[in-house]
C-alpha cells in the first residue's frame, strides 16, 4: 500500500474534520488513534498522520520529548477474518512509519496490537460485549504507552444508526444523545473528529488515492441488530427522506444539549438533599425531578442503571412511605434501592 504523497494530497473535508478537532482540544503530546484496518479507521490515521503537514499544528517539537501518534488495534479472535486485519494494519503501519519519519524524523510512529478474548455471559449481547473489551482494551494500550488521549473512526452513518437503535429501544434523551464527539472513560479522553462526514465520502476520499481498506465480514450479517438498521431501515429512511443522516444527527445534538441541562439540574437538586438522598428533601420535588436526580445519583454514584418500570416502582413506594410508612426496597439495575433512616441506599446484588 504505497502512501508515499500522503502528506501531500490536496486538503480535504477529512482534513478540515480533523483540524477541527484538533483546534477544540488540549493538544497532546501522544495520540493514540484506534484503527481496525476499516475505511473509516484508516482514513481516521491518515488524517491524524496528516495534520504534521502543518508545524503550527503541533505541539513544540523539542527533545526529548517529540510528538507521537500511536496506532492501537484490537485483536477479537470472533472471526477467521481476524488475523486478516492485525496484517493489513501492520502493513499500512509499516508504510505510514515510513512516511511519516521520512518527513519529520522527531515524530514517532509506532502500532500497539492487544488479543482480547470475549466473555458472553447468560443474557447478554456479543456486540455489547466485544464493544466494551475492545474500549477496555484500547484504553489498557493508551495508558500503557502514554497517552490520554484515543480517537474513535466513527461517522455521520454510525451516528445516525446509533439514534435510530435508541428510539427503537425507547431510550430518553440521554440515548438519543447517541455518541458524543468528546467523552471520559477509563481515565482517558475519547474523541470523534469524523462523526459529521458521511461514511461515503471517506470511502471516496481513500479511493481517490489508492489507499485500501478491509470490510469486516460480520458487517453485513443480519443477525445483528445494528446491520439490520444499516443495510435495510437507513436505505429505505434516506430514499424517503435524502436528509434523514443530517437530520438524526441534528436531533442527537439536541438530545446532548438537554441531557446536559438535566445533568446540572440533577447536580444543584442533589447538592439540596445531600449524599445518599435524604427522602424527605427529595419528596418535595415534582416527580419528573426526583426521578431526574435519581438516576444522576443511581449512575454516577453506583453506576447503575434502571428501566422505566423499576424507576417508576421506585417513585410509588417513596411516595407511599410518607402517609404508609413502607420499607423500600426496589431492584434497580443490578441491585436494590433501600431506605436506611432518613436516606436512600443502593446495595448491589451480590448474585448480579
Amino acid at each position: 500500500m504505497p502512501l508515499n504523497h500522503c502528506l501531500e494530497w490536496p486538503a480535504s473535508s477529512v482534513d478540515r474534520a480533523m483540524a477541527a478537532w484538533w483546534s477544540s482540544c488540549d493538544r497532546p503530546r501522544r495520540l493514540a488513534v484506534a484503527c481496525s484496518g476499516g475505511a473509516d479507521s484508516v482514513a481516521l490515521l491518515l488524517a491524524a498522520c496528516r495534520l504534521i503537514r502543518e508545524q503550527k499544528a503541533l505541539p513544540a517539537l523539542s527533545a526529548p520529548s517529540p510528538f507521537e501518534i500511536v496506532a492501537l488495534h484490537v485483536h477479537h479472535g470472533l472471526q477467521p477474518a481476524a488475523d486478516a486485519f492485525v496484517q493489513h494494519v501492520q502493513a499500512l503501519a509499516t508504510e505510514v512509519q515510513r512516511v511519516v519519519q521520512g518527513v519529520h524524523p522527531q515524530i514517532a510512529f509506532s502500532l500497539q496490537v492487544r488479543r482480547v478474548a470475549v466473555e458472553v455471559p447468560s443474557g447478554c449481547s456479543l456486540e455489547a460485549r466485544a464493544r466494551e473489551a475492545r474500549y477496555e482494551a484500547l484504553a489498557d494500550m493508551a495508558h500503557q504507552v502514554g497517552s490520554d488521549v484515543i480517537l474513535l473512526g466513527h461517522h455521520a452513518d454510525d451516528q445516525a444508526e446509533s439514534v435510530l437503535l435508541a428510539l427503537s429501544r425507547g431510550a430518553g434523551v440521554a440515548g438519543l444523545a447517541a455518541m458524543a464527539p468528546h467523552f471520559e472513560r477509563h481515565g482517558l479522553r475519547w474523541g470523534r473528529p469524523l462523526l459529521n462526514l458521511p461514511g461515503q465520502e471517506l470511502r471516496t476520499w481513500l479511493r481517490r488515492h489508492d489507499v485500501s481498506w478491509i470490510d469486516d465480514p460480520s458487517n453485513t450479517d443480519l443477525r445483528f441488530t445494528r446491520n439490520r438498521l444499516r443495510h435495510e431501515v437507513l436505505p429505505a429512511f434516506h430514499s424517503a427522506f435524502p436528509a434523514i443522516r443530517s437530520s438524526l444527527a441534528r436531533s442527537a445534538r439536541l438530545a446532548a444539549e438537554a441531557d446536559g441541562l438535566l445533568q446540572v439540574l440533577a447536580g444543584q437538586d442533589l447538592e439540596q438533599m445531600g449524599l445518599p438522598p435524604q427522602i424527605d428533601r427529595l419528596r418535595k420535588l415534582a416527580r419528573p425531578r426526583q426521578a431526574n436526580a435519581l438516576r444522576h445519583w443511581l449512575k454516577q454514584q453506583h453506576g447503575a442503571i434502571g428501566s422505566e418500570a423499576q424507576l417508576r416502582a421506585l417513585l410509588d413506594v417513596i411516595a407511599a412511605r410518607a402517609t404508609r410508612g413502607h420499607h423500600i426496597h426496589i431492584r434497580v439495575g443490578q441491585g436494590y434501592v433501600e431506605d436506611a433512616g432518613p436516606h436512600l441506599v443502593w446495595i448491589a446484588d451480590p448474585r448480579g
